[in-house]
């Protein structure tokens, strides 16, 4: 029963370091990332990235999103589809184009060069998510903006991530190479299926939800519609996240959505999203940082600057004003889970080498925590 030991334990820390880094003005998000560097190899090595911290953190971005979905405006993201979309393209293509010379003055070979800026290219929503739902404005113009930017920067990152990975004919993780031709059909009809479940299968559910015999019914027909959803996204090469994000907007529609969101958030921010944002945390590791200073240091410079220059110059494009793409930029600067995840397989896949890998994930964790304290920032100039 170790694990309820190390749960305590990280409980008790998020909790405290949350409340202290509100207390200070800056994101609460910004003090649990913290307890993961504290806690985790790091610095005092008490917590590990073991099956336990692992489950519980998927679960707990899952449900984030799903939160996300709740109390989104379906309205604004359909509004706002055509930002969103120049603000991913523009958010991805000027971090690959800038990060990829980065690479090759600091000696990595042209391939290592070119995953480094497909890494970088990627976004973790999630985070931005906790800060937006903290200062109000998930529903708003430039919040809907960057979600809808999330949904289809993830698309891109799993594309180019597919072509590496097929570029040296392996598949971290599997044997098989599932062609990239059959992965789009699929993604394209999961989301052609996302109108059907919002039309038909999430009403369906929450009818069956309230005949239940069970105060919790509606939640539960809630939460399997999220997994199930989620589940289905991660099997065809989508992130989950994306399938609990539109599992909440389609629940979102129904009369139960008030009464789920209030079941829920407790569950998530009580237990299983603290443990996300731990994991973050636990990933990174001071070994030999000395010898990759530089490297780090102009990682993290160039991965926020291209992030935040690329979608904010993508945001004014759409015709949004200077604070607007300010705050569309800032949302799109962190990496989090999914850079973690496309290094660790460009690791596994041997598209990174080990002389790089540490420095990579210092430098993701690092552009992770500043994400939080630029939107911070970036809100203070906005009046919605």
């Amino acid at each position: 029963m170790e694990f309820l030991g190390t749960l305590v334990i990280i409980l008790i820390t998020t909790s405290l370091f949350g409340h202290l880094a509100s207390r200070v003005g800056i994101p609460a998000v910004i003090g649990q990332l913290f307890v993961g560097i504290i806690l985790g190899p790091a610095l005092l090595n008490w917590v590990h990235a073991n099956d336990f911290i692992h489950i519980f953190s998927e679960i707990g971005v899952i449900i984030l999103m799903f939160i996300a979905g709740l109390e989104s405006d379906l309205t604004l993201l359909k509004k706002y589809l055509r930002p969103s979309i120049i603000v991913a393209l523009l958010g991805v293509l000027i971090p690959m184009v800038l990060i990829y010379p980065v690479g090759i003055v600091f000696g990595l070979t042209q391939f290592e060069s070119l995953f480094l800026s497909v890494i970088f290219a990627a976004t973790s929503v999630s985070i931005s998510v906790a800060v937006m739902k903290e200062l109000n404005l998930l529903d708003s113009k430039s919040g809907s903006t960057v979600l809808g930017a999330a949904v289809v920067d993830d698309v891109l990152a799993v594309v180019l991530l597919s072509i590496m990975v097929s570029l040296i004919g392996t598949k971290a993780g599997t044997d098989t190479q599932i062609p990239l031709a059959l992965t789009f059909l699929e993604q394209l009809i999961y989301f052609a299926a996302i109108y059907f479940v919002m039309r038909f299968i999430a009403p369906l559910l929450a009818r069956l939800g309230t005949k239940l015999l069970n105060p919790v019914g509606p939640t539960i027909m809630a939460l399997i519609l999220c997994f199930g959803m989620a589940y289905i996204a991660d099997l065809i090469g989508l992130s989950a996240v994306i399938g609990a994000f539109f599992a909440g907007i389609a629940i979102a529609q129904t009369h139960v959505a008030h009464e789920v969101d209030q079941s829920i958030e407790p569950i998530g921010y009580a237990i299983f999203i603290p443990v996300f944002f731990v994991s973050i945390g636990l990933n990174m590791s001071l070994a030999g940082i000395e010898h990759d200073l530089l490297l780090i240091i102009v990682l993290t410079i160039v991965a926020t600057l291209t992030k935040l220059l690329g979608a904010g110059s993508g945001a004014k494009w759409a015709g949004f004003s200077s604070n607007e793409a300010y705050l569309v930029g800032a949302g799109m600067v962190s990496r989090g889970e999914m850079a973690l995840i496309i290094a660790q397989i460009g690791y596994q896949s041997k598209l990174i080498s080990d002389d790089y890998y540490s420095a990579i994930i210092t430098a993701i964790i690092l552009t992770t925590l500043l994400a939080p304290l630029l939107l911070k920032h970036a809100a203070r100039h906005i009046n919605y």
